[in-house]
């Protein structure tokens, strides 16, 4: 047994939710993420992707913002998420270089233990013990509580998979801190798992006392939620046929009697109790339970087991007409169950379940945080559900995945850049049309003809402004009635001394001074307006030349431009060429492996059920020859002399 099988992404994604909540002065939680200021908008819009559930499209953006620069202000952040989301894919060689250098660069205490701690767990799960074995060293005393609890079990997981119980109850004893087995104070979850495994480590180095008692102080303990029931139920399993393989089946009845009829270790209790009731002679108690569990899936072998253990009851109890029935029913099922196995291992390798299981079970992105949830439209489909429970299935099948996802991603790149090679072309094609003409166009509009008048007009002003002469900057209005003014002194003139000439002279003089005063009035707003006219009018035409001037190099850097764009995106063209075959050829190699997987696991099925049909045919030659030597008995006289 193993310590808790906690499955792979959700390590992956406590990894990166711990490294998502570091996001402030580098303090690793694993914590809802603080408040936090984002300066860089491109790693904002990392943030979005990474909480937005598109992992790929995340750590991708971050890549390129970090090859140019644009999150200078996040630069420890961001690598640090770089970090966990390569983590998350699995990458922990990457992501170990990573952490190493942050902790190079001064990382406190906490953040170092919680890296290498995080990395040990992927490492495990990974199945490279000596690399989560050297991550473990690493580690000192800085975890939290929490994280300390999980560091001793994954180091005890991690003894047990090399086989050294010893070790692992030596590590767990520590963990469990319980001089006396039999008064346990409730714990964490943790620490349960602890005493499980402490159990199951003490029992296989010889210890079966403290080892059961472990086990049954767990197995009697309350269960406040659905984690610690499955657990009670486990233990209550391991003491049920711990006690029938020390022949103490009054002992295993009561620890089964303890395990959920809907739990997951429902099955093997129901098999065992059985067993127990089979072992002190009682066949016809033993039916209850075998009948109950026959009905069930055949997928699962104490299924199987039970389908024979069933007649094996009734013949023990003297039926031995039911019994020849059940194992007659037995072989038929097990053969029709052989040839559904049969069919869906065909189903398998013509490629259904690989296909069922993407289409039932869509993903938007790559990631380890996606699970299987439902199963694929083939035939017989329950045969699957024990096969994609294992971890070894559902990490292979994410890596096929994976593939997938990495094959559509370059072809879709790939015409992107058949879409940009024709926007590139477009584009050179209009500059060429195009930037001659606007040139053409602003050479046309007398750039110097226009620098002249306006130097002109500036060298009025400048006279202007000297004489002071208001009449100058007259405006429309103004001019009509100075060109009446001028209209009427020249009639009063011709007109002489005429009595009528007089009054009309008088009244002239009054209208024209009232021009005159309303010019020198409005002469220093007309001055200003005037030269602000002139200073924009001069922006204007320096802007002008500017932007010709900006034109005139364009035309001599933009093919060059072109040309640079034009090589890169001929450049990542052969690259996505290269990277397709290799795809490819990855893809089709993992597809067989996790087919190869699948089929594996159902012929260990086919296995059983050979093995299972064995017992049940020579179980029926047993009941013939029963039968047949009980009629040659009855035949046979009285007197007839004994058989040598």
């Amino acid at each position: 047994m193993r310590l808790r099988n906690v499955p792979a992404h959700l390590l992956r994604l406590g990894a990166v939710a711990w490294l998502a909540g570091s996001l402030s002065g580098m303090v690793l939680a694993a914590e809802p993420l603080p408040p936090h200021r984002v300066q860089d908008p491109y790693y904002g819009e990392t943030l979005y992707q990474f909480y937005q559930g598109r992992y790929f499209s995340s750590i991708t953006g971050l890549m390129v913002s970090q090859h140019f620069g644009r999150v200078s202000h996040h630069a420890d952040e961001a690598e640090i998420l770089r970090g966990g989301l390569l983590l998350s894919y699995g990458l922990h060689r990457e992501a170990g270089e990573i952490f190493a250098q942050l902790i190079e660069k001064g990382a406190t205490p906490a953040v170092r233990d919680r890296a290498w701690f995080y990395l040990a767990k992927i490492r495990y799960q990974r199945g490279f013990l000596p690399e989560a074995e050297e991550a473990l060293g690493r580690i000192e005393k800085n975890l939290p509580p929490e994280l300390e609890e999980e560091r001793g079990l994954l180091s005890a997981n991690v003894l047990m998979a090399r086989n050294d119980f010893a070790g692992a109850a030596a590590q767990l004893e520590a963990m469990a801190k319980l001089p006396d087995p039999g008064k346990m104070p409730g714990g964490t979850n943790a620490t349960r798992y602890a005493r499980f495994n402490l159990g199951v480590a003490l029992i296989r180095t010889g210890d079966a006392e403290r080892g059961n008692q472990l086990l049954e102080t767990l197995g009697t303990a309350p269960a406040p939620d659905e984690e610690t029931r499955s657990l009670r139920d486990k233990a209550n399993v391991a003491l049920g046929f711990a006690a029938l393989q020390e022949n103490k089946p009054e002992a295993a009845l009561i620890h089964l009697e303890r395990v959920r009829l809907n739990g997951m270790q429902a099955n093997k209790a129901l098999l065992g109790f059985g067993w127990a009731q089979a072992a002190l002679k009682q066949p016809k108690r033993a039916l209850v339970p075998w009948q109950e569990l026959a009905l069930r899936d055949p997928g699962d072998s104490a299924v199987l087991e039970a389908m024979i253990a069933v007649p094996y009851a009734y013949a023990e109890a003297g039926a031995s007409g039911q019994s020849l029935d059940r194992y007659n029913e037995a072989i038929a099922s097990f053969e029709r169950e052989n040839t559904n196995l049969d069919q869906s291992i065909t189903a398998i390798r013509a490629g259904k379940l690989l296909d069922g299981l993407l289409e039932r079970n869509p993903g938007e992105e790559m990631g380890w945080f996606w699970n299987i949830g439902e199963l694929p439209e083939m035939p017989h489909a329950n045969h699957l559900a024990p096969l994609l429970a294992q971890h070894s299935f559902q990490e292979a099948f994410k890596n096929w995945r994976d593939l997938q996802f990495l094959r559509s991603n370059l072809l879709q790149w790939q015409d992107n850049l058949s879409v940009f090679s024709d926007m590139l072309a477009n584009r050179r094609q209009a500059y060429a049309e195009r930037l001659p003409k606007v040139r053409a166009k602003a050479a046309d509009g007398g750039l110097d003809v226009l620098q002249k008048r306006l130097d002109a007009i500036t060298a009025e002003l400048a006279r202007i402004e000297t004489e002071e002469d208001p009449a100058a900057l007259a405006d429309e209005q103004q001019v009509a009635l100075q060109a009446r003014v001028e209209h009427i002194r020249a009639t009063l003139e011709k007109a002489g001394d005429m009595p009528e000439a007089v009054a009309a002279r008088e009244r002239f003089r009054l209208a024209s001074g009232a021009l005159t005063w309303r010019l020198a009035q409005e002469y220093p707003q007309h001055l200003w307006d005037a030269k602000k006219s002139a200073r924009t009018t001069t922006e204007a035409l320096a802007d002008t030349r500017r932007v010709d001037a900006a034109l005139a190099q364009a035309q001599q850097d933009e093919p060059a431009k072109f040309d640079a764009f034009a090589a890169r995106i001929a450049e990542l063209g052969k690259a996505i060429e290269a990277l397709l075959p290799r795809v490819a050829a990855l893809s089709t190699e993992q597809q067989q492996f996790v087919q190869e997987l699948a089929v594996s696991e159902l012929v260990q099925q086919k296995d059983r059920l050979v093995e299972y049909t064995t017992q049940a045919r020579f179980a029926v030659a047993q009941l013939y020859d029963r039968a047949a030597s009980q009629a040659n008995k009855q035949l046979e006289p009285a007197n007839a002399p004994p058989k040598p």
